[in-house]
């Protein structure tokens, strides 16, 4: 099976093609390179690997590749809230109008699947956990592309969408700028940290566990089609201060407070069930304090100025 990932050189790209690698797949990444990231090299001795370097909004460039391809992971995106509002045009073409293409130019056996996110669930009610049936109210420009496109691909059929919580842990692309990851490092490098709102909820996902779910969802593609799955540690509905709180049990100098005054930008404030992906059979591996503890050990070697979208 030839699977071709778009932005597959990203924070979880480059960790899922070694893994499909290893599997026995045949993988084509195409990725711009943007972050100037060097993090499938590992992957170039292997002989099913194929490296494309190009835009994933290059349609000359997509329809040659999709020719070769049984499945498509399409994970080139201007991931987050803050990147998108920084280039609303990018975040358009990207990850809304290049996904569309994919759409308009596949065959009609060819599989998608695609991550989208659970902050399209925008502000959850109170003590009431958002399913996949609880009605989409996103509140930035980055959750309603990724409602717009999600909604495009459930429509054409013979795909599987993930509705992904927020991501955190270890990556050869790192990342530095989603929340786990930053709060991490600055107890470790500043020792303190003022909360807005700190009250506001979401859930987490290892990035690793995204990655395998990927290959969950390959495996199981006939029973799982059709159907939108979010995908998180059911352990981990977290607010700001909670998630706080694990972080000093192992970083004990960690001093956090919250604000009297201002608010959070990301107005998102929801706790999510997980329990339609765990029916199917998937089982998170990596917990919150996992990988807390291999972000403690990662930044002995990786500093701020590297690795964030914005």
């Amino acid at each position: 099976m030839k699977i071709l990932v778009t932005g597959g050189a990203g924070y979880i790209g480059s960790i899922l093609v070694p893994q499909l690698l290893h599997k026995g797949y045949e993988v084509v990444v195409v990725d711009n390179f943007m972050y100037h990231q060097t993090s499938l090299l590992d992957c170039c001795y292997h002989e099913n690997f194929t490296i494309v370097k190009g835009d994933a909004r290059d349609k000359g460039l997509i329809k040659e590749q999709l020719k070769k391809a049984d499945v498509v992971f399409p994970l080139a995106c201007l991931t987050g809230a803050p990147l998108c509002a920084k280039d609303p045009i990018g975040a358009q073409t990207i990850n809304f109008d290049a996904v569309k293409m994919i759409l308009d130019l596949r065959s009609n056996d060819q599989i998608v699947i695609f991550p989208t996110t659970n902050s399209g669930y925008g502000v959850g009610e109170k003590g009431i956990y958002c399913t996949e049936e609880t009605p989409l109210r996103p509140v930035s420009l980055y959750g309603r592309l990724k409602v717009e496109i999600e909604q495009a691909l459930l429509d054409a059929g013979n795909c599987i969408t993930m509705r992904f919580a927020t991501l955190f842990g270890v990556s050869p692309r790192m990342r530095l700028d989603l929340l786990v990851n930053d709060f991490s490092y600055r107890a470790v490098n500043d020792r303190f940290l003022v909360l807005f709102e700190a009250h506001f909820k979401r859930n987490y996902l290892h990035v690793r566990d995204a990655a395998r779910v990927f290959v969950h969802c390959l495996e199981n593609f006939s029973a799982m089609k059709n159907e939108p799955y979010n995908v998180g540690l059911s352990d981990a509905n977290l607010s700001k201060r909670e998630l706080c709180e694990e972080i000093k049990k192992q970083v004990p100098a960690f001093y956090f407070a919250e604000a009297s005054v201002g608010e959070d930008v990301d107005k998102r404030d929801y706790i999510v069930s997980n329990e339609k992906i765990e029916r199917t059979g998937f089982k998170t591996a990596y917990s919150l304090q996992f990988g807390l503890s291999e972000l403690l050990k990662g930044f002995q070697i990786i500093k701020r100025n590297q690795f964030a979208n914005v």
